[in-house]
């Protein structure tokens, strides 16, 4: 079978937001077959290749079937949070956006 890269936003749109150092960042399908494609496409190990620089993880992925969704969970990405990053955007809620931005093979 062909595949083909399509960006991410082509499949899902995005919410994220923070909690300290942890970003939480919500991919949900625009169908029920762009779902499927986040659920084989959206790994632990793709995301700490697209956060590389930013995070050493680690990195968590939960599926919520309901909403045709995932829930990603990054670790120490903000350097302590909010209050203490020095990072532009010390709160995270960019990020999502930004991931909307990645690749992914279809």
């Amino acid at each position: 079978m062909k595949t083909k890269r399509v960006y991410l936003r082509e499949l899902a749109h995005a919410r994220s937001g923070d909690k300290g150092d942890l970003v939480n960042i919500a991919l949900i399908a625009h169908d029920e077959e762009a779902f499927e494609i986040l659920k084989q496409g959206i790994t632990t190990e793709i995301l700490k290749s697209w956060f590389e620089g930013w995070t050493e993880g680690p990195f968590e992925i939960y599926s919520i079937e309901s909403i045709h969704s995932l829930n990603c969970i990054i670790h120490n990405v903000l350097q302590g949070g909010g209050t203490t990053s020095r990072r532009l955007d010390a709160q995270g809620k960019a990020l999502g956006q930004a991931l909307l931005q990645a690749w992914i093979e279809v």
